[in-house]
C-alpha cells in the first residue's frame, strides 16, 4: 500500500516537472512584446526651398574696345582703379598702312604743287588788278583757286597725319587713339599689357578689349535652376545668399529674372535666374564673380503644427500615422498635409498635438519600457 502510494506521489512529481518544463519552454520561445517609441507633434516653423548655385556679378560689367588698331603705347590706369565715364584709360599708338601712307604723301605733295602754282596766278593777277589791266571779276577765280589750294593742302595734311598718327593737332584731345571709359565704376581687369598689338571694334570683329570696367555698387547674383524646380518660382520671392569666400555672411536678395528658355547641362535642362541684391556696407566687401549659392524661399510658415517626415506612411496618394490608443495599440490615422522643409511636415488636419505617434522601426529599449 505504502509503494503504491510512493509510486502515485512519484509519477505526479514526474509529470508535474515535465508539465513546467514545457510550459518554461514555450515561455522562453515566445519573443517579448515590442514597444514603440512615440513622439507627438510641435509648433515651429517650416521653411519650404530650392537651392540654386551661381556667383556674385556686377549688374553692369563692360569690355572697353580700342576704335583703332595699333599698338598700346601707354595705360593710365590699373586693375582696382576707380573710374569716371570719359576718363583715359590708355593711349593706342597708329602702325600705319604703307600703301594708305604712300598715297597720303602724294597727295600732299600734289597739293604743295596745285598750291605754288595757284599763287604765282594769284600774284601776277593781283598785280595786273593794281595796275588796272584786268578788272576785279577778271582777277577773282585767281583768287578762289589759290584759296581752294590751300585748304586741299591743309587736308592732304590732316589726312596724311591721321594715317600717320591716327590724330591731328586740333582734334588731339578727341583722338580715337585715346581709350576712354564709357561707365563709371572699378577696372576689374587690363588684359593686355603695353606694347601689345590690338585691332580695332568695327562691323567684322569685335576688337581687342583694353579694360573691363564695371559699377560695383549695384551687384547682382546670376545661377541656374533645374527644369524640375523651375515652375515653383515666381518673381520678387525672397532669397539668401550665402557667399563662399565670406563665412558667416548672408544676403537678402530679390528674384527679378527667370529664363524664359533652358539650356541643356550636364545631360539636364537648366534654367538662368537673377537676384538683386539691396545696397548696404556688406557691399562692399564683395567682388564680381565670387561662387554663392541661393537659397530660394518657396513657402513660409512662422509657426504651425508639424511632425517629422519619417513617421508618414503611404496608402496609394493617401497620408497616415499610426496613433496609439489608450490600450497601447496602435491606430492607422489619415492626415491632410501641408508644406515641407524635407525634414518636418506640416499637419493640416487628422490628428492633434496630444495624439502620441509611431516612429517607425524604433523599438523602446528595455530601460524606456520600463520609464
Amino acid at each position: 500500500m505504502i509503494k503504491r502510494i510512493v509510486r502515485i506521489a512519484l509519477l505526479i512529481l514526474l509529470f508535474s516537472g515535465f508539465a513546467w518544463t514545457l510550459v518554461f519552454l514555450y515561455r522562453k520561445s515566445q519573443k517579448p512584446p515590442v514597444v514603440y517609441k512615440t513622439l507627438c507633434a510641435i509648433d515651429t516653423a517650416i521653411i519650404q526651398k530650392t537651392v540654386a548655385t551661381g556667383s556674385i556679378t556686377p549688374r553692369k560689367e563692360v569690355n572697353i574696345k580700342s576704335r583703332v588698331s595699333g599698338i598700346v603705347e601707354k595705360f593710365f590706369v590699373s586693375a582696382g582703379n576707380i573710374v569716371r565715364e570719359g576718363d583715359v584709360l590708355a593711349r593706342i599708338k597708329i602702325v600705319p598702312n604703307m600703301v594708305n601712307l604712300s598715297q597720303a604723301e602724294t597727295r600732299v605733295n600734289q597739293a604743295k604743287v596745285s598750291l605754288d602754282n595757284a599763287r604765282a596766278e594769284y600774284e601776277r593777277n593781283k598785280n595786273l588788278l593794281e595796275q588796272g589791266v584786268i578788272s576785279k571779276a577778271d582777277f577773282l577765280p585767281s583768287d578762289l583757286k589759290f584759296k581752294s589750294a590751300e585748304v586741299e593742302l591743309k587736308a592732304a595734311e590732316d589726312n596724311l597725319q591721321i594715317i600717320r598718327d591716327g590724330v591731328t593737332k586740333a582734334l588731339e584731345s578727341a583722338s580715337n587713339t585715346l581709350v576712354r571709359a564709357t561707365i563709371s565704376g572699378m577696372v576689374l581687369d587690363v588684359p593686355i599689357k603695353e606694347g601689345s598689338s590690338v585691332i580695332e571694334s568695327n562691323t567684322f570683329n569685335e576688337g581687342t578689349t583694353i579694360a573691363v570696367v564695371a559699377n560695383m555698387t549695384d551687384m547682382i547674383f546670376e545661377g541656374k535652376v533645374d527644369e524640375s524646380e523651375v515652375g515653383k518660382l515666381s518673381l520678387g520671392m525672397p532669397i539668401l545668399l550665402t557667399v563662399a569666400a565670406i563665412e558667416n555672411l548672408t544676403l537678402h536678395a530679390k528674384l527679378e529674372y527667370i529664363a524664359p528658355k533652358g539650356l541643356p547641362e550636364n545631360g539636364a535642362i537648366q534654367f538662368l535666374i537673377r537676384a538683386s541684391l539691396p545696397n548696404h556696407d556688406q557691399q562692399t566687401i564683395l567682388r564680381a564673380a565670387y561662387s554663392a549659392s541661393a537659397e530660394i524661399i518657396l513657402h513660409q510658415k512662422e509657426k504651425t503644427m508639424a511632425i517629422p517626415e519619417s513617421v508618414l506612411n503611404f496608402e496609394g496618394e493617401r497620408i497616415f500615422v499610426e496613433v496609439k490608443k489608450s490600450d497601447g495599440t496602435f491606430q492607422k490615422t489619415y492626415i491632410k498635409t501641408g508644406i515641407s522643409d524635407g525634414i518636418f511636415i506640416e499637419v493640416l488636419s487628422g490628428i492633434e498635438k496630444s495624439n502620441k505617434i509611431k516612429i517607425p522601426d524604433a523599438e523602446a529599449t528595455e530601460t524606456q519600457k520600463n520609464l
